[in-house]
C-alpha cells in the first residue's frame, strides 16, 4: 500500500488514510509512511540519474590509459593511410575535423603512408595532417606514427640507403623528416612499423627458420629512441606487427639497461584475425605482466567485415580498396574468409546489429584492447564506424558473444592462405 500511496494519491482510500495521518501528527504510522515515501522518492531519483549517466556514457566515446604511459587515449584511433591516395587533402581535413569533434584524440600515421606505398606519394599523409593541425590545439591531439622496419624495397624513404633498417641513423633520419612533414616539434607515440629482424608479416603465419637474418640488437634500437626522448622529439615508443618474443626482448632490454619501455603494440585484430594475438600476446601484454596496450588495426579487415565484398559485382565493391589495388590484402578476400564473413553478417542481422556494429563492438569490448584503429574514405563510412562504438550495446550481449565463439570454432582465422 505504501508504494501505491507514494506513486498515486488519487485513490480515495489512500487519500483518507493520508488525511487521517496528517490530522494526527503524533502518529508513528504517519511518520513511517512519510519517511518511506521520502526514501522511495530518493531511490527513484537516484535511479533516474543513474539511467541518465549510463545513457550518456553509452552515447560517448570512452578513454583509456595506454600501457605505462601518461597518454589517455580515446577508444577510437583515426587511421589515415588513405590520405593522399584515395582521399584528397580537403577530404582528409574533413575526416580529421569530424573525428576530433566526436572526441577522437589520437590519430595514426606512418612514414610510408599513403598506402600502397610508393615514392611518388610517400609523405603526403603526414603533410595533410600537418597542415590540418596548424589550426588545432597541439596538446589535445595525440600523434602516433611509425618508422619503417627492415626493407629492401622502400629505400626511397632514406636519402642514401641500399636497405632500410631500424638502427640509430635510420631512426633519426625518419623522425626528422616526420617532424618536418607534420610541422610539429614532437611525436607522442613513435612505433616500429615492423621488426628489423625477420618475422612472418602481413598474412604470413608460419615462421620460416631459413629466413633468419642478423638484426639490430634490441638495446641499440632502444638507445636510439632514448636519445630522441631526451631531445624532447618523442614522448613514448611502441611496436607494431610484433611477436611475443619481440615484446619480451624489448621489455627485458629496457629493464636491464634502464632504457625506455614500449607502451603499445599495434597488431591486426578482428573477428577474422584472432589467433596471432590471443594465443600468447594477450598474456605477455597483460597489465600484470608487461602492460603493453593493443592498438588494434584492421578491425573490419580492410572493409571485408562490412559485407560489401560479398557481391563482387556491386558498385561499392568495385570502388573499394581490395579491388582498386589488385593483390592488396588478398588474404581477406579468400574464399574461406568470404564464407566466414557471410556467417558473421548473418549473425549480426540475427541479433539486430549491423555488421559494422558487430565487428567493431567485438574488438571494442576485448579487455586487452586499448584503442581500435578505424579508417574511412567517405564521411558516411566514418560516421558509421564511430557511431558503432556508441550505438552497439556495451558490452555486446552474452548470447551474441556465444554465437561469435561458435563461429570462431568453425572458422579459426580463415585469412590464413
Amino acid at each position: 500500500m505504501f508504494v501505491g500511496v507514494c506513486k498515486n494519491r488519487n485513490f480515495s482510500m489512500q487519500q483518507m488514510a493520508l488525511s487521517a495521518f496528517a490530522a494526527n501528527p503524533s502518529s508513528s504510522y504517519s511518520n513511517t509512511l512519510s519517511g518511506y515515501c521520502v526514501r522511495q522518492s530518493e531511490r527513484w531519483h537516484k535511479r533516474r540519474i543513474g539511467s541518465r549517466i549510463r545513457a550518456q556514457a553509452q552515447s560517448q566515446l570512452q578513454y583509456r590509459k595506454l600501457g605505462d604511459s601518461d597518454l589517455v587515449i580515446s577508444e577510437v584511433t583515426l587511421g589515415t593511410m588513405t590520405f593522399g591516395e584515395q582521399n584528397t587533402e580537403k577530404e582528409a581535413h574533413d575526416i580529421l575535423s569530424y573525428s576530433f569533434d566526436q572526441g577522437v584524440n589520437i590519430l595514426d600515421t606512418a612514414e610510408i603512408y599513403p598506402v600502397p606505398p610508393k615514392k611518388e606519394t610517400q609523405g603526403r599523409t603526414d603533410m595533410y595532417i600537418g597542415r590540418w593541425m596548424q589550426s588545432k590545439p597541439r596538446d589535445k591531439i595525440i600523434v602516433a606514427t611509425k618508422v619503417a622496419g627492415y626493407s629492401e624495397r622502400s629505400t626511397f624513404l632514406r636519402d642514401n640507403a641500399k636497405v632500410v633498417r631500424v638502427d640509430a641513423d635510420n631512426i633519426k633520419e625518419s623522425v626528422e623528416k616526420i617532424l618536418s612533414r607534420l610541422s610539429t616539434d614532437y611525436i607522442d607515440l613513435l612505433q616500429i612499423h615492423w621488426p628489423d629482424r625477420y618475422v612472418p608479416l602481413f598474412g604470413e603465419y608460419s615462421y620460416n627458420p631459413t629466413k633468419w637474418r642478423p638484426s639490430v640488437p634490441f638495446e641499440d634500437q632502444l638507445r636510439a629512441f632514448q636519445e630522441l626522448i631526451d631531445e624532447g622529439k618523442v614522448r613514448y615508443i611502441g611496436v607494431s606487427n610484433e611477436t611475443s618474443y619481440g615484446v619480451m626482448e624489448f621489455v627485458h632490454a629496457a629493464k636491464v639497461q634502464g632504457l625506455p619501455k614500449i607502451v603499445s603494440i599495434q597488431n591486426s585484430y578482428s573477428l577474422l584475425v584472432r589467433c596471432h594475438f590471443e594465443v600468447d600476446l594477450v598474456e605477455v601484454c597483460h597489465p600484470n605482466n608487461c602492460n603493453v596496450g593493443l592498438l588494434a588495426y584492421s578491425p573490419l579487415t580492410g572493409g571485408v567485415l562490412t559485407g560489401k565484398y560479398l557481391d563482387a559485382n556491386s558498385g561499392i565493391s568495385k570502388r573499394s580498396r581490395l579491388n582498386l589495388f589488385p593483390g592488396y590484402m588478398e588474404r581477406y578476400n579468400a574464399s574461406l574468409a568470404k564464407e566466414a564473413t557471410n556467417e558473421y553478417v548473418k549473425l549480426a542481422k540475427k541479433h539486430g546489429l549491423t555488421p559494422v556494429q558487430l565487428a567493431l563492438g567485438f574488438v571494442r569490448d576485448r579487455p586487452f584492447t586499448a584503442s581500435t584503429i578505424i579508417g574511412a574514405t567517405t564521411m558516411d563510412q566514418l560516421k558509421e564506424n564511430i557511431d558503432a562504438f556508441t550505438s552497439a550495446p556495451r558490452p555486446l550481449a552474452p548470447e551474441v558473444l556465444d554465437d561469435i565463439e561458435s563461429l570462431f570454432k568453425r572458422y579459426k582465422d580463415p585469412t590464413i592462405l
